[in-house]
């Protein structure tokens, strides 16, 4: 019975110390785990919708979306974005992707970069560049970095170009090539 009793005090014992030192200190879980580069939210598969008055404006797809809050509140797309623009009828007015986006949460300014194509489906009109950053604010689409444009008809090239986000017309700041005219059209 002693012996028991030993025995039980000697576990009751046991248990007491590794219960006391199975304390977890954030501070120090934080030491371990945290780096500064990571991403304070990931998320997989987003779908964002920007809506006025209850109808769609904007909707941005991305197979990874990773927010941070420093050094500036900014959402990063490192595996692709899709971007469309609605019109004032809820249909699709153009379409934007690329292999790499972020947005500016404070300016409301989206960067998009690698592999940009935006196409307006009404008009079968598609730009293409490398580099393009779409305004929230006022709706607009521009870049300085060269751009080719595709119509039915023509083949477009310049540096750097602004467009509204409906991609329904363009202005190329400098165009550049040989643009041919048919008098009949």
């Amino acid at each position: 019975m002693a012996a028991r009793r030993k025995y039980g005090f000697l576990f009751l014992l046991l248990t007491g110390i590794l219960a006391a030192s199975c304390v977890n200190d954030l501070e120090s879980i934080k030491k371990v785990t945290f780096r500064p580069d990571d991403p304070d939210e990931k998320t997989s598969n987003l779908e964002l919708t920007y809506t006025d008055s209850g109808y769609a404006k904007v909707r941005l797809f991305a197979k990874l979306a990773e927010s941070f809050s420093h050094p500036k509140a900014v959402i990063k797309f490192k595996d692709g974005v899709r971007v469309e623009f609605y019109n004032e009828n809820g249909e699709i007015a153009s379409i934007l992707t690329a292999l790499y986006g972020e947005i500016n949460e404070e300016d409301g300014k989206m960067l998009v970069r690698d592999s940009v194509r935006l196409f307006n489906p009404n008009n079968k009109k598609r730009m293409e560049t490398e580099v393009l950053y779409w305004n929230r604010a006022d709706s607009t689409i521009y870049t300085d970095k060269m751009v080719m444009i595709r119509t039915p008809k023509s083949l477009l090239f310049g540096q750097g170009v602004r467009t509204k986000q409906d991609f329904s017309t363009y202005t190329f700041l400098k165009p550049q090539g040989k643009i041919d005219i048919n008098e009949k059209e």
